[in-house]
């Protein structure tokens, strides 16, 4: 993909929206989804940083549009936000409502080959992040209850040159790169051990996340460690999203997410477009232009897609403001498209282009 030029990538991206709607639609798809949320009914969320690299559902094999997925700078996230905030409580509702329990998967990330390759929010401080995300878990627990017999906040390390899911609870954490794929039973009683009051129905349904990475992590390692440089381990990143609704962009390394939830949305997107300039700098994507997406689903017609056209249009035009000012050289090579997610499809729709 480095070899195609703007336009043909940009062409790319539509390629691969289009066929994540297609497949996501596929009945097949929706009854697999519909038989693991049966099977498996704890909602999922998930709060990590905008690094394309950190992608959950295919890092635990789970299938897409099971895991509700927050995105911002650094993983970093504050609950006293007011609009992530509501969100997080409205999500919440809606699962306690339905009669389910709510898993909250809080995340930092590293790379045990180069700390350089680490999280660049926390300027590649590892023990700085991890002191970020326990303070995060200590927000979920004063806004959920601290019993956590509803929702469960669970603190998780991903490490970036294998795809591995670090774990934390009581005692050391757990490295699932160490881990080998043992009986069901035996593994489930290693978890019971080391979150000692997650509720039966939760700790069930953490198990497939664990055994999928198990598998991934073995997997990712049979892999050349050429193709896996090249693809997964980088920065290669060549496009700036701004909003929600980004599940189609299971490809790591190409994309910085940037989501709607901080007061200050500009100090993500300054960070966002500076490591697409160090990029371009670097040789290690082209020149010629980057792309800077806006999005935000809707459920509805109507009012609802009205007010997502509205958001879509404001997002876009603020980091579009923000870049202009604050990284001038860069600006010029900005090419913009602003969108809609139609959220029972996930179909991206197109509304405006320059």
């Amino acid at each position: 993909m480095q070899a195609m030029g703007i336009h043909e990538r940009i062409e790319w991206l539509w390629r691969l929206g289009r066929e994540h709607s297609l497949d996501y639609c596929q009945p097949e798809a929706d009854l697999a989804r519909r038989r693991y949320l049966a099977e498996h009914p704890t909602h999922i969320m998930v709060l990590k940083c905008m690094d394309g690299r950190i992608h959950i559902p295919y890092a635990t094999r789970t299938p897409l549009g099971i895991i509700e997925p927050f995105r911002n700078l650094g993983g970093m996230f504050n609950l006293g936000w007011p609009y992530l905030g509501e969100v997080v409580a409205n999500s919440v509702a809606e699962a306690v409502d339905a009669g389910k329990r709510v898993l909250l998967v809080i995340t930092y990330h590293f790379s045990k080959g180069d700390p350089a390759r680490g999280c660049a929010g926390f300027n590649h401080d590892t023990a700085a992040s991890i002191r970020y995300v326990q303070d995060i878990r200590r927000q979920v627990e004063y806004t959920f209850g601290a019993a956590h017999q509803t929702v469960y906040p669970l603190v998780m390390g991903f490490e970036t040159d294998e795809d591995a899911l670090i774990l934390h609870g009581e005692g050391d954490p757990l490295n699932l790169a160490e881990v080998r794929e043992d009986d069901e039973g035996v593994l489930t009683s290693h978890l019971a051990a080391l979150f000692p009051d997650m509720p039966g129905r939760i700790l069930a349904d953490l198990v497939p996340l664990v055994l999928g990475n198990i598998r991934h992590v073995a997997e990712t390692r049979a892999e050349t460690r050429a193709s896996r440089r090249n693809l997964a381990t980088e920065h290669r990143e060549w496009m700036i999203c701004i909003g929600r609704g980004f599940d189609f962009l299971h490809v790591p390394n190409v994309a910085l997410i940037v989501g709607p939830y901080s007061p200050d949305l500009s100090g993500p997107i300054i960070k966002a477009a500076g490591i697409i300039q160090a990029n371009m700098q670097a040789g290690r994507v082209p020149d010629d232009g980057f792309l800077l997406l806006a999005s935000a689903p809707y459920r509805e017609g109507g009012v609802d897609r009205a007010r997502a056209e509205l958001k879509s249009r404001f997002l876009s035009a603020f980091a579009h403001e923000v870049i202009a000012r604050e990284l001038p050289d860069l600006h010029p090579r900005m090419i913009r498209r602003t969108a809609v997610l139609h959220w029972e499809t996930r179909a991206l729709e197109l509304i405006e282009q320059d």
